[in-house]
């Protein structure tokens, strides 16, 4: 077993820590980018989950899900689009972009991380569901 990240592939330990704590920073900062731009928080409440629709091709199979989900949950996509806003002057859409990488960073403080194709349930950052204390406590074996 690897010490680093254990036989899931699974980060742990202070990198595991480092990265959740990576991603409550990008929450908060998504969250203050949001306040200045002045819309409205109803609607900051009501798209916060709308990348979780990503995950609808599980029903497909997993490696589609995992495809999919991850293509949206990660920073590459809403960055490089904020680019291309900055850059082209359509800051209009600077807040649904601060949205989606509040997503992100939420999901990424709560332990949520990127998907392998060979389950749901099994991530970057760990297990997730009711094997999660199962699977952590065989990484510390």
């Amino acid at each position: 077993m690897n010490e680093l990240t254990g036989s899931n592939g699974a980060v742990s330990g202070s990198v595991r820590i480092w990265l959740r704590a990576e991603g409550f920073s990008v929450f908060v900062l998504s969250l203050l980018f949001y306040r200045n731009s002045g819309m409205s928080w109803w609607i900051f409440l009501a798209l916060l989950l709308t990348p979780d629709l990503s995950m609808l091709p599980y029903l497909i199979n997993p490696h589609v899900g995992s495809a999919s989900y991850n293509a949206v949950h990660s920073y590459f996509l809403p960055l490089g689009l904020t680019a291309i806003a900055v850059a082209f002057g359509h800051i209009e859409t600077l807040p649904y972009l601060s949205i989606w990488l509040a997503h992100i960073g939420l999901d990424r403080f709560l332990g949520y991380g990127l998907k392998y194709p060979t389950a749901f349930g099994q991530t970057h950052l760990g297990y997730l569901g009711k094997n999660r204390l199962a699977n952590a406590r065989s990484l510390e074996d």
